[in-house]
């Protein structure tokens, strides 16, 4: 249990619960699911990149099915909502923390 001098952040999670709504964490930021969330996170953009790049080669082929257009949307949307949480998520770390820890 964090003590009086123990700083408490509610942090978006890079899930959702199984209805589909947001999930949050409220801690220090230190514990283990914070650190699963980390994890997450950094696989998720890191899929993002990897996404980017074969998006890039399969739009500069100009030579695709309708199927493969379309597969390709799909998949940019999935990632482009995980990183927006991603985004979100440190976002509202970086504001919680104050205009003094943003601009160090």
């Amino acid at each position: 249990m964090p003590d009086a001098t123990t700083r408490v952040f509610v942090r978006l999670l890079p899930w959702t619960g199984p209805d589909g709504k947001p999930c949050f964490l409220a801690g220090d930021g230190t514990g283990y699911v914070s650190r699963m969330a980390d994890r997450i996170e950094e696989e998720q953009l890191s899929s993002a990149d990897d996404l980017i790049d074969e998006a890039r080669q399969l739009l500069a082929a100009r030579a695709w099915a309708p199927g493969e257009l379309h597969l390709l949307a799909v998949e940019l949307t999935a990632s482009l909502a995980d990183v927006r949480r991603v985004a979100k998520s440190r976002g509202g770390r970086l504001s919680a923390l104050g205009p003094a820890s943003v601009n160090t």
